[in-house]
Parts: C-alpha cells; sequence; structure tokens
C-alpha cells in the first residue's frame, strides 16, 4: 500500500523521470567523451605508425647520401640525431606534443638536404637515391593524410573538451585538450617533391 501511495504521487513519478533522464544524458555525454579520446588515440597511433616507416627509411637516405656528400655532415649528424631520439620516444598520446615537434625538426632538416642534393650531380643522377627518394616522398603523402586524420579527430575531443555540458564531466575524467599537428613556417606547408631534384 505504501508503494502503491509512492507512485500515485504524480511529483515523485516525475522526479524519478526526470532523474533517469538526466543519468541518461550524462551518460551519453561520458560515452561520447570516451570514443572521442579513443579516436584521437587511433589518430595518433596512425601518425606514429607512418612516422616509424619514415624513421625507417632515413639510413637508407642518409647512407646513399654521405657517399656523395661531404660537406653536409653536419646537416646529416642531425637528422640522424632527430631520428634517434623520435625513435626512443614512447607512442603514446601524452607524448604528442613532443612527437609533433621532433616531426616538424625531422621535416625541415630532411627538406634541406633536398636542397642541398640539388648541388651533388652524382647524387641526383643516381638511381638508388631517386627510388629511396621516391620512396620517401610516397611516405610523406602517408603521413600529412595521417596527420589530417589524426586533427579531425583532435578538433572533435578538443570541442568536446571545452564545450559545455561536456566539459564538466571531461574536467571530472581528466579529459585534457590535445595540440593541433601545425606547420611552423611557410616553407614547411609546401610537399617536398623529391622528383624536381632528379632531372
Amino acid at each position: 500500500m505504501n508503494n502503491a501511495m509512492f507512485l500515485s504521487n504524480p511529483g515523485t513519478v516525475i522526479a524519478i523521470v526526470l532523474g533517469v533522464l538526466v543519468l541518461l544524458w550524462a551518460y551519453s555525454i561520458y560515452v561520447s567523451l570516451i570514443k572521442k579520446k579513443n579516436k584521437a588515440k587511433e589518430a595518433f597511433s596512425s601518425i606514429d605508425v607512418q612516422l616509424k616507416k619514415r624513421y625507417d627509411l632515413i639510413p637508407n637516405v642518409l647512407f646513399i647520401a654521405n657517399k656523395f656528400m661531404e660537406h653536409e655532415r653536419g646537416l646529416l649528424d642531425d637528422i640522424t640525431r632527430l631520428r634517434a631520439q623520435a625513435a626512443k620516444l614512447p607512442a603514446e598520446l601524452n607524448n604528442a606534443e613532443q612527437t609533433l615537434n621532433l616531426d616538424k625538426e625531422i621535416t625541415t632538416k630532411m627538406g634541406q638536404l633536398m636542397v642541398n642534393v640539388e648541388n651533388y650531380p652524382q647524387l641526383k643522377s643516381d638511381q638508388t637515391m631517386i627510388q629511396a627518394m621516391q620512396t620517401y616522398n610516397e611516405q610523406e603523402e602517408h603521413i600529412a593524410a595521417a596527420r589530417r586524420f589524426y586533427n579531425s579527430a583532435v578538433l572533435e575531443l578538443n570541442n568536446a573538451v571545452e564545450i559545455f555540458p561536456s566539459s564538466l564531466i571531461a574536467s571530472m575524467l581528466n579529459i585534457k585538450h590535445l595540440p593541433f599537428f601545425e606547420v611552423a613556417n611557410e616553407a614547411e606547408r609546401q610537399a617536398i617533391d623529391a622528383s624536381k631534384y632528379f632531372k
């Protein structure tokens, strides 16, 4: 009889229904945040896979270039050092900013290497170097696609982390804003076309 009276009170029923709706609403925000965070992790992992492939190509390019480029020792050493740093960095989302910064440095140095190849006619015409640079250029295209996917995932997550009401749940779950991959200067915005160096 007590239960019947309790349920027959319209105010109580409305309060229960509203409470359940609020819980479902909060849970849907939670699920959405977790999905966005996991999508960003997946996107970062895709960048990491493509960067590792690039890091595997760099020693081949440097080995071939080293035979011809006596005056570029500092540049070759810089690329080797940066590659070693990047290879040691754990592929985790909380290392995204450091990984992206190393990537920018490597991209800049490899761009300088491509420009300097122009000064070495034997290197420009070496078939192994031409093939290595074409493979490297293809890998750069894959990295660019992975960066676009990452930035798209980060945009969704950052919007959810910054916009009310999901921002409240994100702060309770310690889900933070992630960095975008951004090109530092106009020279880096230009894709490196290795074919123009091997005419």
